[in-house]
C-alpha cells in the first residue's frame, strides 16, 4: 500500500486524516446500539456510519481518493 499525505489505510478502507482529527471528540460519545444494528441493512434512509472520514474512489480506475466530508483528494496510484 502506498504512503499518502492526506489518507491512511489500516486494512478496512482509506481514512481522511484531517476529518478523523476533527471528528475524534465526537467519536468518544457512548452508543446505545451495536455497530451491526446501526450499519447493517439499515431501514432508515439516513444510516449513520461508524467512521464519517471514510474516503471513496473518485474514478473507476481506483487511482484517486476523495473524502466525501471535506472534499480533499489525492492520487493514490503513485507508480
Amino acid at each position: 500500500m502506498p504512503e499518502l499525505n492526506d489518507f491512511y489505510n489500516k486494512g478496512f478502507g482509506w481514512i481522511c486524516r484531517q476529518c478523523e482529527r476533527e471528528l475524534e471528540p465526537a467519536a468518544e460519545k457512548p452508543r446505545k446500539h451495536s455497530r451491526l444494528l446501526r450499519e447493517g441493512e439499515a431501514e432508515s434512509k439516513q444510516p449513520e456510519l461508524s467512521n464519517l472520514a471514510l474516503a471513496k474512489w473518485a474514478d473507476p480506475a481506483h487511482r484517486i481518493l476523495v473524502c466525501p466530508r471535506c472534499g480533499i483528494s489525492e492520487l493514490a496510484d503513485k507508480s
